[in-house]
């Protein structure tokens, strides 16, 4: 997980970049997640190579500021793609709990979040919601409350 979502983000990045600053032009479209805006107590790694992603995204879009290159970091919440089945979370309140967007949806506004050259694109309103109340409640109460999610 941390190869492909750390160090592969991180190769890939640097591989295709050096055109794009060559002909001033291109985009980056990382993919994060809700999970990039706080701790995942039962999925840590995932949540945590999440967060590199926002991370790292933020940081680059601000280093190729002027160079003409969109970057975006998308950050759906749980969505419906073959990710519940090879990550064995069928029983996950994450996804039997939450809503779980369409992968149409998610991509159509990763596209259109980098196209207009948005920074971070949170698809749908009770994602959005989320990421909201997490920054303001206590790390502690999300922490638990992401756990009794997962769980």
């Amino acid at each position: 997980m941390v190869n492909v979502n750390i160090s592969a983000l991180m190769n890939l990045t640097y591989y295709f970049v050096q055109n794009m600053i060559k002909y001033r032009t291109g985009g980056i479209l990382n993919v994060a997640s809700v999970a990039s805006f706080q701790a995942g107590p039962l999925m840590s790694v995932y949540y945590s190579t999440k967060a590199f992603v926002l991370s790292f995204t933020e940081a680059i879009r601000e280093e190729l500021t002027g160079t003409g290159i969109h970057v975006t970091a998308l950050c759906p919440g749980p969505t419906k793609t073959g990710f519940k089945q090879a990550a064995n979370l069928e029983r996950s309140g994450l996804f039997k709990n939450l809503h779980n967007s369409s992968a149409q949806f998610v991509v159509k506004s990763g596209i259109k979040a980098l196209a207009a050259n948005k920074a971070i694109e949170i698809p749908g309103f009770t994602n959005k919601l989320a990421i909201i109340g997490s920054k303001f409640a206590p790390r502690k109460l999300t922490n638990r409350v992401v756990y009794h999610i997962q769980k």
